[in-house]
């Protein structure tokens, strides 16, 4: 099996419903978030490729006109923590990359939040 994975970044502000008023998160705050998409496949295409890392451009459209320098409570419609952020952008993805397996946000270097199809 093949894997392969990119990362894109984007900067939005969040307020996360159902915490404690005194809870951070509860509050007006942002974060640079790095979404990883991983991608996997038993052959390789006829240059090598699991998927030609360009092939992977419209992620990065869709962030920027979506997602970036945005209040993700506006746009999503849910609570957007990071782990239903990365199953929302697993079903928005993945009609496109047929490949695609799992979906990683993270909104700092220390944590992170995975959404994956296990075949």
């Amino acid at each position: 099996m093949y894997k392969i994975s990119k990362q894109f970044t984007f900067s939005a502000s969040h307020i996360l419903a159902g915490l404690s008023d005194n809870h951070p998160c509860s509050r007006l705050h942002g974060h640079n978030y790095v979404l990883t998409v991983y991608l996997k496949s038993e052959n390789l295409d006829n240059v090598g490729f699991v998927r030609d890392y360009r092939g992977l451009d419209f992620v990065k459209k869709y962030i920027d006109e979506n997602l970036d320098h945005r209040h993700l409570n506006d746009i999503t419609g849910f609570n957007p923590t990071a782990e239903n952020l990365a199953k929302y952008l697993f079903d928005v993805f993945k009609p496109q990359i047929n490949e695609l397996y799992a979906v990683e946000i993270s909104e700092t270097s220390k944590t992170s939040a995975i959404y994956e199809v296990i075949d």
